[in-house]
């Protein structure tokens, strides 16, 4: 058995994505331009006590062909296995995101009465913006209340593709 975590890059229309997985489940997929990329790496193998290196497994074949799929409007509902590594909260957090539809937003303020925690935005906001599988867990479908897009880690430009991207292959 390998202890070794594996990661490769792989290539979508909105840029370069790094994915981590081991032969059970991805544990981070990412744009590779975001800032907190080797912070996240180093706190991943400080949790895991594995070490990330080159190289692929069957979880990060399947993530590939699942965002090619999503990419091309044929795929709504990623089912790669993930492993959810950070706060009690934040998994929490987490798990109702992924509740969000293909195509639709929510606000903070609705994740946070969602969880029966109306008061609770401003961590559900920082919850949102601590993922570490992007797209997976659509915290790209979270914007504020006045309906404006807010922060996205990988960028506001691809927030807004992604946005525009769901809504025109969304099935009615």
């Amino acid at each position: 058995m390998d202890n070794n975590l594996k990661s490769a890059q792989i290539q979508t229309p909105l840029g370069s994505m790094l994915a981590i997985a081991d032969q059970v489940a991805l544990y981070l997929l990412k744009f590779t331009d975001d800032r907190a990329l080797d912070r996240e790496i180093l706190q991943l193998e400080k949790i895991t006590k594995l070490t990330v290196i080159s190289g692929r497994t069957g979880i990060i074949d399947l993530i590939e062909q699942e965002l090619n799929q999503y990419f091309v409007g044929k795929l709504q509902q990623f089912k790669t296995p993930v492993k959810l590594w950070g706060t009690e909260f934040q998994q929490l957090v987490w798990q109702k995101l992924s509740k969000i539809a293909y195509g639709e937003t929510w606000a903070y303020l609705e994740l946070a009465e969602a969880l029966a925690k109306p008061k609770s935005y401003r961590a559900v906001a920082n919850a949102n913006g601590a993922n570490r599988l992007a797209l997976i867990l659509p915290c790209h479908r979270v914007i504020a209340v006045n309906n404006k897009l807010g922060g996205y880690n990988g960028g506001l430009e691809r927030k807004i593709w992604l946005l525009e991207h769901e809504k025109s292959t969304r099935e009615i």
